[in-house]
């Protein structure tokens, strides 16, 4: 049997390998090929995410726009991947893929090029991409396609399996799995990223290795005869199947850059917060590429349209119970993927289209980012993508794609007419009473999410309420509250109008970044000078932290970093000299519009704004620069990481003077960073006090509302002022490991946050 010859799905006439032992070494050179392939593949995008996020500010589009990048240089690499396994020999083509492997290495380890220069105040996106192109492209490129290409050439192998390999699929994203689960809790928490790179690159010739030896265990391949290329070509899919692979790619990788961005948004731009949706993506491949899956789908099925009328619930509801929020986007990102990928596995080729399959199921998931992570930032001026991706997903269940023509009409028909009623006369009220009726509108909100909970068990109905749902969700927000968004590389910012008309608001996610009286409560305009509101009230720690700093005859020098509305302008004296530090040119406009807001306009007409992260831009300054430094930078309810560095902190204390004051805002939800701060405070040699003021207790936001803050200075005698301010104490180390460049623990910082509660 040793000599006779045996047909793979490939369609070429193979030797089978000889005995189960060289079988058995074969599955495990080739799926410890593909299990490191995969773990460097999907560790070196969190770490060299993590190494850049300090030049834009820490946002959250630098994630989603990584995802982007990686996607498309992945699409890149199976395209590789099956030029080489269609057009060459296995041979030919391990010889190909070892000698790029080995061009590689010199490009290793893995660091910030510095050939584009300092990040541009407009066009972001296309500067990162180029960034990440020649930081990380080239070792990227070169794994990328080892998962379809090593499958492939198992496929020509003679081995056993050889004419199913999709099982390895698993192999690889386990790997993936591991990668994205370890470097939060184990690689980010114990190593610098120095380690990490020089970690990343011995991994890399490691897989060199064991692709050669995947190399030497190929099959002898005889030529194709002209009736196997016959039979190749005549199952070749067709363009209904290929178009089908793409749409149900397209869904779930948008959806993953669409959950990725709303969540960490809200808690931290950091790994921990990027990896969990990546690793759930990639763990529903293990669990259903295979002929029997792990997971009950009929039952997963049925809860996803739950899933989905429960996000647009939870759209008005969000910040209020945010653990809950946090744990419906993630169950349904995950029921949603489970549906597409096992209907694209279901529609998977034979063997023989293995990489023609993964090709273009990489480019709907290039597509899918590409559409949430470059083109939705620039079509539209709101998060739509995500309520789009959501009524998709829906569409995605295969029980509506059996459901007859008639049958499907007669279901959805009544829903769309009763809806557009429905909206209809939500417009006509919310126009007509406006604010006055705003706190009976979310009843209408729920009594309709809890129809699509009861039709649950018919998805056509579900899908047909869902975009009524979210146009009413709008209607509430932009008629009742008179919202306005401005949109940019760096989020959503929304501009609305509070109590009766009254305040003026500036928000971004959750979190409220200035509030502004323009009308009196009869109706008259507020003339007055504007009053800092929110966390910038006179009473409050940020405005304490400012009042601290002595009266300089020539005037105090205020440093800011982070506009956001101007508000704490107006704590000022006439004769202080202002400069603001903020990395979006979108926050600037808004706040020197005095249609907007009049904080700069009237309390500092003269102040100086630098564009760009405050990290790159407070270098051009001069040491001792500043009387006072705030640091305020907020996305959300998020402070960037970066900017909580022992290297920031030094930078921070060197642009201020002997005497001066450093004030940190470190109000946040979610995380726990007095002792963060502490410990950057003990390794500067610094004093600091803390301050969690508890605000006025009044739900309105013209009153003072709770805030975290520390006042830092080189020495005890700057701070004395405070001894008379109630509330101030020394702040609290704890002992915890100093955050720097290379280093910090968002996991830690979560985990305190929950303790303390």
């Amino acid at each position: 049997m040793a000599d006779e010859a045996m047909t793979t799905g490939s369609g070429a006439a193979l030797r089978p390998v000889s005995g189960p032992a060289r079988a058995a070494m074969t599955l495990a050179v080739f799926t410890l090929a593909i299990f490191t392939s995969a773990f460097l593949l999907f560790a070196i995008q969190p770490m060299f995410t993590k190494m850049v996020l300090p030049l834009l500010g820490g946002s959250p589009s630098v994630w989603s726009v990584a995802m982007v990048f990686f996607q498309g240089l992945l699409l890149a690499g199976y395209l590789y991947a099956h030029l080489l396994s269609t057009r060459l020999s296995p041979r030919i083509a391990a010889f190909v893929h070892l000698g790029l492997m080995a061009i590689t290495l010199f490009a290793l380890p893995i660091a910030i090029s510095d050939r584009l220069g300092a990040p541009p105040g407009e066009g972001q996106a296309l500067w990162l991409i180029g960034l990440f192109l020649a930081s990380v492209g080239l070792p990227f490129f070169a794994i990328a396609g080892n998962g379809p290409l090593l499958q492939a050439w198992f496929a020509r192998t003679g081995h056993p399996h050889a004419n199913d390999p999709y099982f390895l699929y698993g192999a690889s994203n386990l790997g993936s799995f591991a990668a994205l689960l370890l470097y939060p809790v184990a690689i980010e928490p114990l190593l610098n990223l120095r380690s990490q790179t020089l970690g990343w690159s011995a991994g890399f010739v490691l897989l060199a290795g064991l692709i050669g030896l995947a190399a030497l265990r190929l099959g002898t391949v005889a030529p194709y005869t002209r009736a196997e290329t016959d039979a190749a070509v005549a199952d070749r899919p067709g363009l209904g199947a290929i178009l089908g692979w793409i749409t149900l790619s397209f869904i779930p990788s948008g959806l993953l850059v669409a959950v990725t961005a709303h969540l960490s948004t809200d808690v931290a731009a950091a790994p921990f917060m990027w990896v969990m949706p990546l690793a759930l993506f990639l763990l529903t491949f293990v669990l259903i590429f295979r002929d029997r899956p792990l997971v009950p789908m009929a039952a997963i099925e049925r809860i996803l349209p739950i899933l989905a009328a429960g996000l647009v619930l939870f759209s008005y509801f969000g910040s209020r119970v945010f653990l809950l929020v946090f744990a419906v986007h993630i169950a349904f990102f995950f029921a949603a993927t489970l549906v597409c990928h096992a209907r694209l596995y279901a529609a998977r080729p034979a063997a023989r289209h293995l990489t023609t399959f993964y090709l273009w199921m990489s480019f709907g998931g290039v597509l899918g980012g590409l559409f949430c992570g470059i083109l939705a930032p620039v079509i539209f001026d709101r998060i739509i993508e995500y309520p789009l991706l959501v009524i998709a997903a829906v569409l995605a269940l295969p029980a509506l794609g059996q459901i007859r023509r008639a049958d499907l009409l007669r279901q959805v028909i009544p829903v769309l007419v009763l809806g557009a009623v429905y909206l209809a006369a939500l417009f006509i009220v919310a126009s007509q009473w406006g604010a006055e009726i705003g706190p009976a509108l979310p009843s209408i909100f729920i009594v309709s999410g809890f129809f699509c909970l009861i039709a649950y068990r018919r998805p056509a109905i579900v899908a047909a309420m869902l975009p009524i749902l979210f146009i009413a969700l709008n209607v509430m927000q932009q008629v009742v509250n008179q919202r306005e968004h401005e949109r940019s590389f760096f989020g959503v910012h929304k501009l609305e109008l509070r109590e009766n008309g009254q305040l003026r608001i500036l928000s971004h996610g959750t979190t409220v970044h200035g509030a502004m009286r323009i009308q009196n409560a009869d109706g008259t305009p507020y003339t007055g000078r504007p009053k800092p509101l929110t966390y910038y009230h006179p009473e409050a720690p940020i405005a304490e932290g400012l009042r601290a700093v002595p009266p300089r005859p020539e005037g105090r020098r205020i440093g800011v970093v982070g506009l956001g509305a101007g508000a704490h302008a107006c704590n000022g004296e006439a004769s202080d000299r202002w400069t603001f530090f903020e990395i979006d040119a979108a926050v600037v406009r808004i706040a020197k519009d005095p249609r907007e807001f009049r904080f700069l306009s009237e309390c500092a007409p003269a102040s100086r704004i630098v564009l760009g992260d405050a990290r790159l831009t407070l270098v051009n300054e001069p040491k001792a620069a500043f009387d006072s430094l705030l640091i305020d930078a907020f996305s959300s309810d998020s402070i960037p990481t970066h900017l909580l560095t022992r290297e920031a902190v030094a930078l921070y204390l060197d642009r201020l003077a002997e005497d001066g004051v450093l004030t940190l805002h470190i109000s946040n939800r979610h995380l726990e960073l007095e002792s963060v701060v502490a410990a950057l405070a003990r390794d500067a040699g610094a004093v600091a006090l803390y301050k969690a003021d508890p605000g006025e207790g009044r739900p309105t936001l013209e009153a003072r509302i709770p805030s975290m803050v520390v006042v830092m200075a080189k020495s005890a005698a700057p701070l004395k002022p405070f001894e008379a301010i109630e509330g101030w104490r020394p702040i609290q180390d704890r002992g915890v490991a100093v955050w720097t460049d290379d280093f910090s623990n968002i996991v830690g910082a979560l985990i305190r946050n929950y303790r303390r509660q």
